[in-house]
């Protein structure tokens, strides 16, 4: 079945409601029956709203059969939004009910000069408004693409040109930066491999990737019913790169259809390259950085090619609490929860709910969609508010649907949405204006590449949760959209009172938003290997330059104590040269050491060929190691780290090619040590 949407511009966020409480009182039997309407005292009100709300969605003139929330329909309205709407004024109505006073994050008006100015301070080249001729801009800018330079060239251009007109002060010439002559500057930028139709291979040309066993790819995509042509995704080559030019009059269709049954979405295959895969938690906190610097240069990149505009929001930041639970922005969570447990990177409260559902409420009937009730959950949040982390709280009383509204509320609460407030245009936008879903799912990755860490560790915890609720569908009657559905209006919260065409559309938005993240979440959470290639190209820049101003400060000292210097040191023999530290080792071409500081064999020099892999060096220290090291260090999960050179840290993926990895970054060390959880 098939969903019609019109396109009637992209949604507009006016505010975000953080404070939306749980249920009201009396839903827990029947989801039905017990919805009390805040405008009338009968209880039934709200649901002819939901009705009528889903006839104009699904455009049927003839009255829907009665809606009844029965077991055996639980699972039967994946081609509706009626558990979307019903969602959203369960949350308003329970909004209303709540006596404290909404927080609201306010939208601040900003001119095109300033949000383009704000866009480059966010990609890290804040040294093109102030003028400061700063390394880490320089290193950003060497290594950009084609269209990626072509993306920063534009947002500069127009803050430079907003400026003349607001006769503020000088400006540097976009000439002057990327040192071309002409009106319309060319950029030197970053070589890239031809893969055409974003991608796919077309016929006559040499396969991007080779032949691998099943078990050397991430497969994403649906055990039943789903397509039998499975789809490669590349990650070899930027997504903006590898979009094919099109047509100047090619309009978007106003009208987009997208089917909602399960079936209905692609299987993606992500094949591995001889470096393997890299996930989020892989690389050190500095390269991931320098990731969401490049993941928005190349998701503005990626809409440009589309020819869609990439808009953003402006927020006027509202404080969060500083202690607590619900209602505190992530970051102070984590420092709090982080003097309990060191090293934490998803709230104690948030994993656990998470605990308390995968134990209990997985198989429970209807969870996350029938609600718990209002007053229980009122009581256990300010029960939890007083004694989670005096570790008193009885979690033996919380029920399945009490827990589930609590983990709602949670979420609903944080002072800025889970998926940033400056970004849930971008959301919106990618299914609004974008057709083919294997586009819809390059520009969903890189936007949660942008994700701060706290909001990305906290979403992948999340998402993980919600693909087992899936996962048991057999039991709990929840499908992929009936979650979606319930998910989206906790993640998307719109204000107004009634549901235009517009919140109408965002409705559905959403919810195929929702599902994409639940169904793809593996291949969301892996680094695209383009990315980690252009890390390296800046780590490598930045360090040039330092050896550079290191030659140049040495050069100065050297002059100006020329003449104690030259008395003191002694004569070096003629002919002799020095060698840099990396070529005075004696560690022969092709030969790594090794270092395992928790293993009794502390370190190895290993010998590599073409096939050599790091589970193949990981085995060889397991294998010399059996008897020497303790029962805690054989039980532990160790990796092989490349650190230092042209990367912060990187724990390899164990069917990464070492001999591929060394060439790569021959100055590295290699470390095998826990990976990082």
């Amino acid at each position: 079945m098939t969903m019609e949407m019109k396109d009637s511009g992209s949604v507009v966020l006016t505010a975000y409601h953080p404070h939306s409480p749980a249920r009201i009182p009396g839903m827990e039997q029947s989801f039905v029956q017990d919805i009390p309407s805040s405008h009338s005292p009968s209880s039934r009100k709200s649901l002819p709203r939901c009705r009528r709300i889903n006839r104009m969605l699904s455009n049927e003139s003839a009255p829907p059969p009665a809606f009844s929330r029965s077991n055996s329909q639980a699972s039967m309205d994946s081609t509706s939004m009626e558990d979307f709407w019903c969602e959203v004024e369960s949350i308003k109505e329970s909004s209303e009910d709540r006596s404290e006073e909404a927080t609201l994050l306010e939208f601040k008006p900003a001119d095109e000069g300033e949000l383009e100015a704000e866009w480059l301070q966010d990609v890290g080249l804040s040294t093109l408004i102030s003028g400061a001729e700063e390394e880490d801009g320089q290193a950003l800018l060497s290594t950009l693409t084609r269209t990626q330079a072509a993306a920063v060239q534009k947002r500069y251009n127009t803050y430079t040109q907003t400026l003349r007109k607001k006769n503020k002060h000088t400006v540097r010439d976009v000439r002057d930066i990327f040192g071309t002559s002409d009106s319309s500057p060319t950029f030197e930028t970053v070589p890239v491999s031809p893969v055409p139709s974003n991608g796919l291979q077309l016929p006559g040309q040499k396969p991007v990737w080779k032949s691998v066993s099943s078990n050397s790819c991430l497969d994403c995509g649906l055990d039943k019913g789903s397509p039998s042509v499975t789809e490669e995704l590349s990650y070899e080559v930027s997504f903006s790169e590898s979009i094919m030019v099109l047509p100047k009059t090619q309009e978007w269709p106003k009208t987009q259809r997208f089917k909602k049954e399960d079936s209905a979405l692609p299987k993606f295959i992500v094949r591995k390259s001889r470096f393997g895969l890299t996930e989020v938690g892989d690389l050190s906190p500095e390269d991931m950085k320098k990731i969401r610097y490049l993941s928005l240069i190349e998701l503005t990149a990626f809409y440009d090619a589309l020819g869609v505009e990439m808009k953003r929001n402006r927020v006027e930041r509202v404080r969060g609490r500083e202690n607590g639970l619900f209602g505190v922005p992530l970051t102070i969570l984590l420092e709090n929860d982080q003097k309990k447990v060191p090293g934490i990177k998803v709230p104690l409260i948030f994993q656990k709910l998470l605990l308390k559902l995968e134990e209990t409420g997985l198989e429970t009937e209807g969870i996350l969609r029938v609600p718990g009730s209002a007053s229980r959950v009122k009581n256990l949040h300010q029960e939890l508010e007083a004694k989670f982390y005096e570790d008193t709280f009885d979690w033996d009383q919380v029920r399945n649907n009490d827990a589930a509204g609590l983990l709602k509320m949670f979420i609903r609460e944080l002072p800025s949405p889970l998926f940033t407030v400056e970004y849930l245009p971008a959301f919106i936008t990618l299914v609004e204006k974008i057709s083919k879903i294997k586009l819809q799912l390059q520009a969903l990755h890189l936007l949660i590449m942008l994700l701060p860490e706290a909001n990305r560790d906290t979403a992948k915890a999340f998402l993980q949760f919600l693909k087992k609720v899936v996962a048991n569908e057999g039991k709990n009657k929840m499908n992929l959209w009936n979650v979606s559905m319930i998910v989206a209006p906790n993640l998307f919260i719109y204000k107004g009172k009634r549901a235009n065409q517009q919140e109408m559309q965002a409705a559905a938005t959403t919810a195929h938003i929702v599902r994409l993240l639940i169904r793809y979440q593996d291949i969301l959470w892996t680094v695209p290997s383009f990315l980690i290639s252009q890390v390296r190209k800046m780590n490598e820049a930045a360090m040039n330059n330092s050896k550079r101003q290191l030659m140049f400060d040495k050069g100065v000292r050297k002059l100006l104590r020329r003449k104690t210097m030259e008395r003191e040191r002694p004569e070096r023999p003629e002919g002799a040269v020095t060698f840099p530290p990396y070529l005075q080792s004696d560690i022969p071409e092709g030969v790594i050491r090794v270092y395992a500081p928790l293993h009794s064999k502390v370190s190895m020099a290993i010998q590599l060929n073409s096939q050599t892999k790091a589970k193949d060096i990981l085995a060889r220290f397991r294998c010399e190691n059996s008897h020497g090291s303790s029962q805690k260090i054989r039980g532990q999960i160790q990796s092989l780290h490349e650190i230092g050179g042209n990367i912060g840290q990187h724990c390899l993926d164990p069917d990464a090619y070492m001999l591929d990895v060394y060439r790569a970054n021959p100055q590295a060390e290699w470390v095998i040590k826990p990976k990082a959880s």
